[in-house]
């Protein structure tokens, strides 16, 4: 059996278990905050189109919800562009922690302001202004934090350890949704009008103040650690320009892997609710907590699923998930609009599985296709104008589609375009697994 000295590549870096953990910890609780709000936002959009846009109209009221909601993705790729090459520059916890800050901000914020009886058109203009807040905020996150937890990971974990944020997505949602479920079926409708919505937003600022203490007790990556000790004539300050030009082809593969693994998710969890009720006539309450079981069961599979893509790969397992989106998501649709709660249970669970595939192995992956010295920026811009383009329109998109073309089975068709557009990424992207991020020296476990 060779010596712990021979088996540790020359150069190598050496990680602290507890390190990593706190570090995992740290960046899941703000994956999680985001999509917390998401979830609250999402399922609480009728109360709040009373409070904020009274113009009598329920349709009209929606979607100045909705419409205020989508803002919030226009301006991501502009938060990507200030904190993605921020981070390069000064470091990924600094730039973490700040998100982190304007995130809780943000949602608590909505919770503080007051309704359209109160003050009026300031009304929605408050409301429009946090969810920008929390849009350009979002725009430094996830590439951030995936980077964070990429770049403390030991190589032949990375998979595992990345698998936990898109765990703390699943779990963040599950609780800004369950909350407000919990809270529709108990308060009365006078009581969530005037006072009970604000509860789930406020909750954010404890939040935001826990994910902040972790995030400020952590020490910056090795990898940039590794960056900032080279010499300034060494270490150049790449300009924003060349994180794009300069990496075109990866930034091309971060695009379709972002674009396959965000249409199916928002088509899961965002549009399908919406789908089953408006669509298939599917009883509301029910179909919120199908969806609710899926992200569940999502949640018990995601870390073994993370571990597969250390042991097999991260093509293996992405090049799995675009395959069963591309031959099963015909045959899902037409189980779940057989209308029953088995079918529909079976249809939706068969998606949630087929997109853990992506969930798992997407947060070591994406972090894989860019060295060090621009990682953070030019995934930041790539993961974000991705998300806003493709991810964040699948429900205005598809709903526009099955309009236009009365044509049910939409929602596959459109799983099935996403699906052979990241078969193509997967084709030309390089296996990740086990092997040292770009430009940083091999990490291994103490």
């Amino acid at each position: 059996m060779p010596s712990l000295a021979q088996a540790r590549p020359p150069g190598a870096t050496v990680t602290d278990p507890a390190l990593v953990r706190r570090a995992v910890k740290a960046a899941a609780l703000g994956n999680a905050m985001e999509w917390f709000d998401f979830g609250v936002y999402s399922y609480i959009a009728v109360t709040l189109g009373k409070v904020f846009f009274p113009s009598g109209n329920p349709t009209a009221q929606l979607l100045s919800t909705f419409g205020a909601f989508a803002a919030a993705f226009l301006v991501r790729p502009l938060g990507g562009m200030v904190f993605g090459p921020l981070g390069d520059r000064v470091g990924r916890q600094k730039v973490l922690a700040l998100t982190m800050i304007l995130m809780a901000a943000g949602t608590f914020a909505i919770g503080l302001i007051p309704s359209y009886a109160t003050i009026g058109v300031w009304a929605p203009v408050l409301l429009l202004a946090a969810r920008l807040v929390q849009g350009f905020s979002t725009g430094g996150e996830y590439a951030g934090a995936s980077t964070f937890i990429a770049e403390y990971a030991p190589d032949k974990r990375r998979g595992f350890l990345g698998s936990w944020l898109e765990f703390g997505t699943l779990a963040g949602y599950i609780g800004g949704a369950g909350l407000v479920t919990l809270m529709t079926a108990l308060l009365p409708d006078g009581d969530l009008t005037s006072w009970g919505w604000r509860v789930p937003f406020l909750i954010a600022g404890p939040m935001g103040i826990v994910g902040l203490y972790l995030r400020m007790r952590l020490e910056e990556t090795p990898a940039f650690a590794a960056e900032v000790e080279k010499s300034e004539s060494a270490r150049v300050k790449v300009p924003l320009r060349d994180m794009i030009t300069g990496q075109w082809q990866a930034l091309l593969l971060c695009v379709g892997l972002v674009l396959v693994f965000n249409v199916t998710d928002y088509m899961l969890l965002s549009y399908m609710p919406s789908y089953l009720t408006s669509e298939l006539e599917y009883d509301e309450t029910h179909g919120l907590l199908v969806v609710l079981a899926v992200m569940a069961l999502m949640m018990v599979v995601q870390p073994f699923a993370g571990a597969l893509t250390d042991r097999v790969g991260r093509r293996p397992v992405i090049a799995a998930g675009c395959a069963g989106f591309l031959l099963l998501s015909v045959p899902a649709l037409l189980l779940i609009r057989q209308g029953s709660l088995l079918a529909v249970g079976l249809g939706m669970a068969a998606l949630g599985l087929l997109l853990v595939c992506f969930t798992a192995a997407m947060p070591s992956a994406l972090p894989a296709l860019f060295p060090t010295r621009v990682r953070y920026g030019s995934l930041s811009i790539g993961f974000n104008v991705s998300v806003s383009l493709f991810g964040g329109t699948t429900p205005l998109v598809v709903t526009a589609l099955i309009g236009a073309t009365g044509d049910l089975m939409m929602p596959a068709y459109y799983m099935m375009a996403a699906a052979v557009v990241g078969g193509v990424a997967v084709w030309f992207m390089t296996e990740s697994a086990g092997r040292p991020l770009p430009g940083s020296a091999p990490s291994v476990e103490r």
